[in-house]
């Protein structure tokens, strides 16, 4: 068995007890992850001290978009399906932490652990809804599964309206959050705390995806998108597969929404309608399709859209009845001409071009003669 593993190059050696090659470069690639997650992290810190309470919240909120969006550009730029139906998901998660949270509230029960746990809660919950999903669009292929998680998002906002004894109807719920800890300070600001949260829920969350990508079921995610044919003869199940990534990307779609719900504080079914599902969708094609580095483009332009909207409706002279009609519109006209603009110029959206221009500007770097 020595002169084997000495035959062999040193990544990919026989592990002594299976016999199987054992991929070195894993434990290099999850140290390296969680390098950039670690500087990441403080980073986020730094930058919550140096900007002004509504920017730290804006960032928060750019955080919990992309979990959504995170979750999204794995199902279809990895796994190739389409979903409508993320709105509905991160609704689920978000009605889990508000009945969660108000339980414990109504108890009276305190203390720091409460809001993992109902975000944990939130999880599990989009979870089930995620595999029962999962497991009907496995068997669906085209515009047929767009119809089903369409219907999903269509029908789950809908259930709040339902069952308004539990869900408060359009109204919605409240999100009762515990301040700070007091070992923080009596005046540490309440936004810079919702940064930290929600930048350490969504840095786990990347550091989760970015490994499973680079690990064998991200590979059999993407021989799946590539060849469904070829994957099962290469002996992957490929409804399995499919379930699985429906099921991770529902877990970060879930998660994003309890954020949103915790960053707000209130829940209701306005604010998970049919067109957040277009917008996750629209906003992982322009940020780039397949790369966490997209989503992150994607979620940036989630809410830097509405204040560019209100800018540009302040700019025009209009009535109040045209201006409220104007800006309830232009968002989505707006991610549909960039996504337009995008598809013709940069067809692997913002992260594609800018990883083209790298390349570029290192392709002319002159090289040194020997």
């Amino acid at each position: 068995m020595s002169a084997t593993r000495a035959a062999l190059p040193p990544k990919e050696q026989l592990d002594e007890q299976g016999g199987r090659p054992v991929d070195r470069r894993h434990g290099s690639t999850l140290l390296r992850h969680l390098a950039v997650v670690l500087a990441a992290g403080l980073l986020l810190v730094a930058v919550s001290y140096s900007v002004e309470p509504f920017r730290n919240f804006q960032l928060a909120t750019v955080a919990a978009y992309l979990c959504a969006t995170a979750g999204l550009t794995v199902l279809t730029g990895l796994n190739g399906q389409l979903s409508l139906g993320h709105g509905a998901l991160m609704a689920t998660g978000a009605y889990t932490v508000a009945l969660c949270q108000t339980a414990f509230a109504d108890r009276g029960m305190t203390g720091g652990w409460l809001l993992p746990l109902s975000l944990a809660a939130a999880i599990v919950s989009t979870v089930a809804v995620g595999a029962v999903v999962g497991v009907a669009a496995a068997r669906l292929r085209g515009p047929y599964l767009a119809g089903v998680t369409l219907a999903v998002a269509v029908v789950v906002p809908a259930l709040a309206v339902t069952f308004d004894g539990v869900f408060n109807g359009e109204q919605g719920l409240s999100v009762p959050v515990e301040p700070p800890p007091l070992s923080l300070g009596p005046y540490f600001p309440y936004e810079r705390w919702q940064l930290w949260v929600t930048g350490a829920a969504t840095l786990l969350a990347l550091l989760l995806l970015a490994n499973l990508i680079r690990s064998r079921y991200g590979r059999t995610f993407r021989a799946v998108r590539d060849d469904e044919v070829a994957a099962r003869l290469a002996g992957i199940h490929v409804a399995r597969t499919q379930v699985l990534a429906f099921v991770v990307s529902a877990a970060t779609a879930g998660l994003g929404g309890a954020l949103l719900a915790v960053l707000a504080q209130s829940v209701s079914p306005g604010a998970f309608s049919l067109t957040l599902s277009l917008f996750l969708l629209m906003a992982v094609v322009i940020g780039g399709l397949g790369r966490l580095t997209g989503a992150l483009w994607g979620a940036v332009l989630l809410v830097a859209l509405p204040d560019l909207t209100h800018s540009v409706t302040e700019m025009l002279t209009l009535s109040p009845a045209v201006a409220q009609r104007l800006e309830g519109n232009l968002p989505l006209a707006i991610f549909g001409l960039t996504l337009i603009v995008v598809m013709i110029a940069a067809p692997g959206g913002v992260q594609g071009l800018l990883s083209r221009l790298g390349r570029a500007l290192l392709a002319r770097r002159p090289t040194r003669r020997s």
